[in-house]
């Protein structure tokens, strides 16, 4: 496993509640080590200019980061050229400029959108403005009993109408993970292309965009160790040639006339205005950082912790999880509920003994309705837990239930 590197991250050193801290809130945002907290200080200390604008030294500095920044993406997730590559806000960002910049531009009346019953809100409601606008048809993958996506369903929906499909890699609630690859494979038998929502996948486990396949694929640098207010986009090239620009004005100009502008050449042709570069030099450390252990050996890790986690749980009286029971087909999100106990009560429990989980609707209500649940308690792991946190996360469990039923602390 992966050990001793608590110490990295100065948020994980604290005492919360009178307890040291568990941070399991990981899938809606990561810690961040001190070497991206350091390299972020120093650009702004020492680099600090707008970029591909200026000749002074500051400015090529500057300029030479934050593309810097880029190639280490674009080598990190196997992209073909760094053209590939466009930094955007996060995920959310992403996905919206996939479905406003290629969809709402060749989707007509008829055609079909596919997504699955476990999407986030922002692999929905963007493709939800697209079928409004356009007229396509949105149509849903169901999920089998434990949670996984029905891959027969599947791909008994695609036909020569499908002109998307958008899937998340990994369930930001169930834990599951899609086969994107094989998926990729059918869309593009029909004639369709695949967007793949990484957002809870990137951080986990390696990701190669050739092998993939995908078309599209977006993911967000603060659930990576990275900092807030960057994702990225990947999409192939071809396609990033004939998708247009959502926003306007900036680095994303070629010539302006009076009456009509062209725009520059990729990436960006996509990034107008001053784009995330002190959040873009964060996002590179972060992955180098992570690169130090490989994607492999943290997704291993993580998968000890769910192997340790997962019987443990399911071995309390009342306590259901949602997703499957098999720890190898469980990621590090784990999401439950204990019977007579609203997921909040629960989530407040644990913060009283120092661990951080998430309760609510996790951004997707329409997977909540389909559990005939109101919400869950997730708790979600990275490559800094410990079993330790699973021990005390697990017997903090035992001792909400004994305090809720029984009133003993």
């Amino acid at each position: 496993m992966i050990t001793g590197i608590k110490k990295d991250f100065p948020a994980l050193n604290q005492v919360v509640n009178d307890e040291p801290l568990v941070y399991l809130d990981n899938a809606a945002t990561t810690q961040k080590p001190t070497v991206v907290l350091e390299a972020m200080n120093q650009y702004y200390h020492q680099q600090n200019a707008n970029v591909h604008r200026g000749v002074h030294t500051l400015a090529n500095q500057a300029t030479e980061a934050y593309e810097e920044a880029r190639q280490i993406v674009q080598k990190w997730i196997n992209a073909a050229s760094s053209k590939e590559i466009l930094f955007t806000r996060g995920t959310t960002t992403s996905l919206n400029w996939v479905a406003r910049g290629y969809a709402e531009k060749f989707l007509t009346e008829g055609d079909e959108i596919v997504l699955s019953q476990m999407e986030h809100h922002a692999n929905i409601v963007p493709w939800q403005q697209v079928a409004q606008k356009t007229g396509a048809i949105l149509r849903f993958a169901p999920l089998d009993e434990e949670g996984k996506l029905d891959l027969v369903a599947l791909k008994q929906l695609l036909s020569s109408r499908t002109k998307i499909v958008s899937l998340t890699h990994v369930s930001n609630v169930l834990g599951v993970t899609n086969d994107v690859k094989t998926i990729a494979k059918w869309v593009h038998d029909v004639g369709g292309i695949m967007v793949v929502d990484a957002a809870q996948s990137a951080p986990h486990m390696p990701i190669d965009v050739q092998e993939l396949d995908c078309d599209f694929l977006a993911f967000s640098g603060h659930k990576l160790c990275g900092p807030t207010g960057i994702g990225v986009l990947y999409g192939k090239e071809s396609l990033l040639e004939v998708m247009d620009p959502v926003e306007f004005g900036g680095e994303m100009i070629d010539f302006v006339y009076e009456n009509e502008s062209t725009w520059t050449e990729l990436p960006w042709k996509f990034e107008a205005g001053t784009p995330p570069i002190v959040e873009a030099v964060g996002l590179a450390s972060a992955i180098e950082y992570l690169s130090q252990f490989g994607m492999e050996h943290i997704h291993r890790h993580i998968q000890q912790l769910v192997d340790e986690a997962l019987p443990r749980l399911e071995a309390i009286e009342g306590l259901t999880i949602y997703g499957p029971h098999n720890p190898s087909e469980h990621t590090g999100v784990i999401s439950f509920n204990i019977e007579g106990i609203h997921p909040h009560d629960v989530a407040t429990a644990l913060d009283m003994e120092g661990i951080a989980v998430r309760a609510g609707h996790h951004c997707a209500q329409p997977l909540m309705r389909q559990l005939n649940v109101p919400a869950t308690v997730r708790a979600s792991f990275y490559l800094y837990n410990t079993l330790e946190d699973v021990d005390r996360f697990v017997k903090a469990i035992l001792a909400t239930k004994e305090y809720f039923f029984n009133g003993i602390i």
